[in-house]
């Protein structure tokens, strides 16, 4: 039995925004599990979809670079252990030199990237700064050329979320407004089919518990659930969502005004994904002071 301590429950009670002892019990329940914890909260109380997770590991910057003719574009994220040395010059130079490889070698990954002069770079970065740097990702949109279709993106202004974005048909004021929109609300999929079927069997296992704790007849509670993933599928679909800067036109309404259609999006936040361990700053003073 896996042991269940303070800070897992904080994540927990975060996660969810329910109570200590439901927190407490559920992980206890799961042997420790975040993610079997929150799935079977959401079974038994019918909370709805649990927070990102708070522990995110790393701080950094996301960085975008799009070719002139509009057809080709590029998005990079590099990682840093602190957000003050993300906003050092030093740092981003180093950003900015991995995104101009990025962009000029349309076909490397972040391994050879590094192999190809910049490891040196990070490492007397490394050396000069204190912190570890890393490259993480690093992702491109490219169409043949310009008359293919376009290439935007959007880069929210603390560089902690950028979107990449290709579009056939519009122009460079809908792929921005589209990218916005998608920085903003973070769709999982451009289209409702686009949904994964794993995805969609989980939904479906959880409004079924919840709607069986309703009483209701079996036909009944079949519809609830076909109603509830009718509404998630909506809710988690790029075309489906109502833009975000007039709520009344959905993203599809957009496109087919100008004839225009979604190839692919990529959106990077920063250190989504990653967790970091709990800091005891006091502790770690206090262990210094005794050396």
């Amino acid at each position: 039995m896996a042991t269940i301590n303070a800070s897992m429950v904080k994540e927990l009670r975060e996660r969810t925004g329910l109570g200590m002892m439901d927190c407490k019990k559920a992980l206890s329940a799961a042997d420790g599990d975040m993610n079997k914890a929150i799935e079977d909260l959401r079974k038994a109380s019918g909370l709805k979809a649990a927070k990102k997770a708070s522990r995110v590991a790393s701080e950094g910057i996301v960085m975008t670079k799009i070719a002139e003719d509009g057809n080709y574009g590029v998005v990079i994220e590099v990682n840093s252990e602190t957000d003050f040395v993300a906003r050092d010059d030093n740092f981003l130079a180093f950003s900015t030199s991995v995104l101009n490889a990025a962009f000029d070698d349309n076909n490397a990954n972040v391994d050879s990237l590094l192999g190809a002069g910049l490891e040196n770079l990070r490492q007397e970065l490394v050396q000069k700064i204190g912190e570890n740097v890393s490259v993480r990702r690093v992702e491109r949109l490219k169409f043949d050329n310009a008359n293919q279709g376009i290439v935007e993106s959007y880069v929210h202004s603390n560089n902690r979320i950028a979107v990449l974005i290709s579009l056939h048909g519009g122009d460079e004021a809908l792929a921005r407004d589209i990218a916005m929109h998608i920085a903003a609300v973070n769709p999982m999929v451009v289209r409702p089919e686009d949904v994964p079927e794993e995805i969609l069997a989980k939904e479906s296992e959880i409004y079924s518990a919840q709607a069986r704790e309703s009483g209701k007849p079996e036909e009944i509670i079949e519809k609830m659930i076909s109603g509830r993933l009718r509404k998630f599928v909506a809710e988690v679909s790029l075309l489906e969502q109502q833009f975000v800067k007039d709520p009344d036109s959905k993203i599809s309404d957009l496109l087919n005004e100008v004839g225009a259609d979604i190839v692919k999006f990529v959106r990077y936040e920063v250190g989504e994904g990653i967790e970091k361990e709990d800091e005891d700053f006091a502790a770690e003073v206090a262990a210094q002071l005794k050396n």
